[in-house]
C-alpha cells in the first residue's frame, strides 16, 4: 500500500489537507502524476472514506517528531508520498485483498498535523473555534484546513468507515456537535456506512452520537480486539458494523 497527502500551513499550524490511500495490483507502485490522473475520476477510482480523529504524519524523508517548517518542507500543495504509520498498516492489512487498484480518501475531524492532542489546550481551542465556525469572528486554527465544512462535504465511492472516535469531553458541546453532525450527514448522502461499537450502545444510538470506537487502540487485549473487528468490517465488500464486547 502506499500513502500520499497535501500538507498545509497557516499560523505557525500544519495540517494534512488531503491523505489517500493507494491499493496495489501485486507489486506495482504508482507516483505522485499517477495518482493526480486516477484523482480526475473518482467515482471510478475511489473506492470509499475512511474517517479518523487527526492525523500525525510526515512525507517520506521528513520526520514526523519536528514541524516541517522547522525542516524547509516547501508547503507547495502538491501530493507527496508519505511514511507510513501503525494506523496506515492496519488499514493495509484489512482492505488490501478487496480494493486492488483502488483508492480509499481518509477524512479527519481535525486536520491539524500534532501527535497527542487528546486532551489538551488545543481541544479547548477547537472547541471555542468551532463555536464561531459560521460566524466572521477569527479562530484560533485555519477554517479551512482544520475543520469539515460538514454541510457542503462530498465524498466518492460507495462507502464510509467511521473509526473517529467516541471519547468526547461532556464540557466540549461544540465538538460533540461537530462530530454528530458529521454523522447525521453522511447519512443522508446515502453511503454505506460501517464502525464499531460496543455494548454502551447500539448501533442506531452509536450513528445518533458519534461514538464510532477508533480501529487503533494503544494497547493491551483490546489493540487487538479492535484490529480485529476492523478487520472483520472489512472482510465484505462494503464493509459492515462490528459490535464488541
Amino acid at each position: 500500500m502506499q500513502a500520499f497527502g497535501i500538507f498545509s500551513t497557516n499560523f505557525d499550524h500544519e495540517y494534512l489537507t488531503s491523505h489517500y490511500l493507494y491499493f496495489p495490483n501485486e507489486e506495482e507502485t504508482i507516483d505522485t502524476k499517477e495518482l493526480e490522473a486516477m484523482l480526475k475520476n473518482r467515482r471510478k477510482t475511489v473506492a470509499g472514506t475512511i474517517f479518523l480523529y487527526n492525523p500525525a504524519l510526515a512525507p517520506v524523508g521528513y520526520s514526523k517528531d519536528a514541524s516541517l517548517a522547522s525542516q524547509d518542507y516547501p508547503f507547495d500543495g502538491k501530493y507527496t508520498e508519505l511514511t507510513q504509520d501503525h494506523t496506515h498498516f492496519l488499514i493495509a492489512s484489512a482492505l488490501k485483498k478487496l480494493y486492488k487498484g483502488k483508492l480509499v480518501e481518509i477524512k479527519y475531524l481535525f486536520n491539524y498535523n500534532k501527535e497527542n492532542i487528546e486532551p489538551t489546550y488545543v481541544l479547548e481551542e477547537f472547541d471555542s473555534d468551532l463555536e464561531k465556525y459560521n460566524t466572521n469572528l477569527l479562530t484560533r486554527f485555519d477554517k479551512n484546513l482544520n475543520y469539515l465544512d460538514i454541510a457542503n462535504i462530498r465524498l466518492n465511492g460507495k462507502f464510509v468507515f467511521f473509526g473517529s472516535g467516541h471519547k468526547y469531553d461532556r464540557h466540549h458541546k461544540s465538538i460533540i456537535a461537530y462530530a454528530e453532525s458529521l454523522s447525521a450527514q453522511v447519512q443522508k448522502l446515502g453511503k454505506e456506512i460501517a464502525f464499531i461499537h460496543d455494548k454502551n450502545y447500539s448501533a442506531e444510538e452509536a450513528l445518533e452520537k458519534a461514538y464510532f470506537l477508533a480501529p487503533l487502540a494503544s494497547g493491551g487485549k483490546l489493540k487487538d480486539i479492535r484490529a480485529n473487528a476492523f478487520k472483520a468490517a472489512f472482510s465484505t465488500n462494503p464493509p459492515t458494523i462490528q459490535r464488541i464486547g
